[in-house]
């Protein structure tokens, strides 16, 4: 699937690394900042997702809430959480419901290989549930200025 900035954002259901059930619209009314990245503990996930815990406050303060996906499962998730302090909520999709459904999946290229994998991609959705912005080439050491220069 395909989405665009003017969609409405597909509902989800997931689950967090405390084994909460999380849905979209729990944040209903609120700004949502959706991102998805491929693995818990390697150098550039860590790097965007500590940009992101670094600046939480700030998100919070302009009512956006922080919510991580990627494949790994709960266990998995709870350790990175727990060994960078990430304040945000963390989603196990190991089974790429929600991946696929937000286009997080697709071809990627290594050294001239291809092969399907989690596609680094942001969502930022509105407090109507309408995706304003999406980010495909994210760099993930300054994803937070990246994101503030596009809501300014």
């Amino acid at each position: 699937m395909k989405l665009s900035i003017g969609d409405k954002a597909p509902e989800f259901k997931g689950i967090d690394s405390f084994g909460n059930n999380i849905e979209l619209s729990d944040f209903k009314g609120k700004k949502v900042i959706l991102y998805f990245y491929p693995k818990d503990n390697t150098p550039g996930c860590t790097s965007e997702a500590c940009d992101l815990r670094d600046n939480y406050n700030m998100w919070i303060d302009k009512g956006y809430d922080v919510i991580g996906v990627s494949p790994d499962n709960e266990a998995s998730h709870q350790k990175f959480i727990d060994k960078y302090e990430l304040p945000f909520k963390l989603i196990s999709d190991p089974d790429k419901v929600i991946i696929k459904q937000y286009g997080a999946w697709g071809l990627k290229k290594l050294y001239g290989r291809e092969y399907e994998g989690l596609l680094r991609t942001t969502f930022v959705i509105d407090e109507n549930g309408i995706i304003s912005d999406i980010f495909t080439k994210v760099k993930t050491k300054d994803h937070t200025n990246q994101i503030l220069e596009s809501i300014k």
